[in-house]
């Protein structure tokens, strides 16, 4: 056996150090995102759950390594629902570093947010930022407004509209509707498409009201309820979310109204508590997802989201967000948002609601939409209840992505690879 003496020994050792020390250390990277959303004020609890849905799948993301060796951490930035505070928390967060947003309560909040990130990218080649939308669907995002920084993952307003007037269509009993919504951009939007959906479906149906209302800024919707009351509507039409809706549904309740609504927002933080009985087989909602599908799929997520949060999971464009940027980066083996963004145009992936696909010609998402009514919890189709009420969201119908298509007058700018 051949003895190696001490110093020889040390010698040997200090040179593997020194060979080690002039290794490169490789760090995981992070992709942090700016959630730029109400986090206090009358739309804060929305926005809370939103953000804790993110974090929830990012963690998700991160231990099945949807993007690679990357890490995804979603941070908060509370923009009190306003637009100008958005705009300061944006560059906020472009001063910290951030390169992804996402917003979506409030679609005034992300056409300023277009418009600042549009000239933020165009004055700082290298340093783009990219805007993953999650919630806010007035149509101009996508269309006259449209841009290669901003990608939405919910269906437009008139996506919706288009799918909810057919059902309603389909239902003789209806004979005088109500629209009634917060007087901004989506609310004139769904205001418009209601009328002309249903004249060009049903045109026996009479518009009997047309309400639009501040947003943020009623505590007391009695007044217009009672105008409800006194039209002889069946039904009523509304895209109000947040606090506007469950004030609203709440008046309703209290007054006794026998109509039902027809909703973009029932199912989300707030609303389920306040309709409570008396909405039971009179409200519903027409959204990208349910928790009580076919299969419920998605089931794990939601329930680990109630039992760390006691709260509902809904906001199911996180899973789809976080899924398509984990692909795009996996595929590109980059963060750039430049490179993400082009592999983002026309990906497809399985999300929890089926095969969705980002269209490339103005950044809309294509995915199947369902429709569902307030129900008792039961053990067969409604197994999730809605805020431990005991009454939960039985799909009625899933109408596939085709279906819901519409076309778009986008004529996007893009930047050089």
């Amino acid at each position: 056996m051949k003895v190696i003496s001490p110093l020889r020994a040390w010698r040997h050792l200090a040179a593997a150090l020194v060979l080690c020390s002039s290794v490169p250390v490789l760090h995981a990277e992070t992709i942090k995102i700016a959630f730029i959303d109400p986090l206090s004020g009358p739309f804060g609890p929305g926005g809370v759950n939103v953000l804790r849905s993110f974090q929830l799948v990012a963690d998700v993301a991160n231990q099945q390594k949807w993007a690679g060796n990357r890490s995804i951490e979603v941070v908060g930035f509370d923009n009190k629902g306003s637009p100008q505070e958005a705009l300061i928390q944006l560059k906020s967060a472009i001063d910290k570093g951030y390169r992804y947003i996402t917003q979506g309560n409030g679609s005034g909040v992300s056409l300023a947010l277009i418009d600042a990130i549009n000239k933020h990218n165009e004055r700082n080649p290298g340093k783009e930022v990219l805007f993953l939308n999650h919630s806010a669907v007035d149509p101009a995002l996508t269309n006259a407004k449209c841009s290669f920084w901003h990608f939405r993952f919910d269906a437009n307003s008139d996506m919706k509209m288009e799918l909810l007037t057919s059902y309603m269509a389909s239902r003789p009993e209806i004979r005088k509707v109500y629209v009634i919504g917060q007087n901004y951009a989506l609310g004139q939007e769904v205001s418009r498409s209601a009328r002309a959906y249903l004249q060009r479906k049903r045109p026996d149906i009479e518009i009997v009201g047309d309400d639009l209302h501040p947003i943020g800024q009623v505590k007391d919707f009695s007044p217009y309820i009672a105008k409800i009351k006194a039209s002889g509507a069946d039904s009523v039409i509304t895209a109000n979310w947040g606090a506007d809706l469950s004030l609203l549904v709440k008046a309703a309740r209290d007054a006794d109204l026998k109509a039902s609504f027809y909703t973009f927002y029932a199912s989300t933080t707030g609303v389920p508590t306040a309709i409570g009985d008396a909405g039971l087989d009179r409200v519903k909602y027409i959204g990208y997802w349910n928790a009580n599908n076919e299969g419920y799929v998605g089931r794990d997520i939601v329930e680990q989201f109630k039992k760390k949060y006691n709260d509902d999971y809904y906001a199911m464009t996180t899973y789809t967000i976080l899924g398509m940027l984990g692909k795009a980066m996996t595929q590109t083996n980059s963060s750039d948002p430049v490179r993400v963004a082009y592999a983002m145009e026309g990906m497809k992936i399985k999300s929890l609601n089926g095969e969705v696909v980002m269209r490339a010609s103005d950044h809309q998402i294509q995915q199947p939409l369902y429709i569902a009514t307030f129900v008792h919890q039961n053990k067969s189709d409604v197994r999730f209840d809605a805020e431990n009420t005991g009454f939960g969201w039985r799909t009625e119908r899933k109408i596939d992505a085709y279906v819901a298509a519409q076309p778009t007058s986008c004529q996007m700018s893009r930047p050089s690879r």
